[in-house]
């Protein structure tokens, strides 16, 4: 995982097993200084003590070389960032699951927790689920639902449902890996699909109704932002 949504459920899985490494996003920019900053996921691994890697792509060789090298008996995924290729999915004994902050199928994607909120849902969740090489289409084997509030903005929400998806995520492990909790497909309706925002998202158009456009600031709250001409 990379950013703050990440960060409890690696504390708790630190709490209670033996992690190997973390692999998470490179340093990037930040700020007006254009300063490199470290994703949150890192700056706690470092603070835990566990090894952390920082590859462009996880799929680059010099990567894969290191997580076989690590050989895991499970991958934990969390707002990652990036595609897992079948020879990663497949490289642990009990493969990859993903803490994913939507009510799957609902939210499929990059922005579950933003389109929520643009959606007018009222509420959303976690689901944990294991991985397959669709996006966010893999067998589910927990959820837990919490309501949106009117007031909710996306950061509201974020941190509202890291915890949770800490706490859902240790609550399901055991089950998972002992057998007794068989991964479930996801249900056929409902599908939806939250992609990646962009900077431009956040324009406001006036000729949508009101409702739609305090929404989009909610959604958008901290990022991308809403504007207008």
């Amino acid at each position: 995982g990379s950013p703050d949504f990440a960060v409890p459920a690696l504390e708790a899985l630190a709490a209670h097993y033996a992690l190997l490494g973390v692999v998470t996003q490179p340093d990037r920019p930040a700020g007006r200084g254009a300063l490199l900053k470290p994703p949150a996921v890192k700056t706690a691994a470092l603070r835990l003590g566990i090894p952390v890697i920082q590859p462009d792509k996880v799929r680059d060789p010099e990567a894969m070389t290191h997580l076989r090298a690590w050989a895991p008996e499970l991958i934990v995924v969390a707002a990652f960032g990036q595609i897992l290729r079948p020879e990663l999915l497949d490289l642990p004994k009990f493969g990859c699951i993903n803490i994913h902050g939507s009510l799957l199928p609902r939210g499929r994607g990059a922005a579950p927790i933003q389109a929520a909120i643009l959606a007018g849902d009222q509420e959303t969740g976690i689901s944990i689920m294991k991985m397959d090489p669709g996006v966010d289409t893999g067998p589910m084997l927990s959820q837990r639902a919490i309501p949106i509030s009117p007031e909710d903005t996306a950061g509201t929400l974020f941190e509202k449902l890291a915890p949770i998806g800490a706490e859902l995520l240790l609550e399901t492990l055991p089950g998972f890996l002992s057998g007794e909790l068989r991964p479930q497909p996801q249900p056929a309706e409902g599908v939806t699909y939250a992609p990646m925002l962009k900077k431009e998202d956040g324009r406001l158009d006036f000729t949508q109704p009101a409702a739609a456009l305090e929404r989009r600031v909610r959604a958008f709250n901290p990022w991308p932002g809403t504007w207008f001409e």
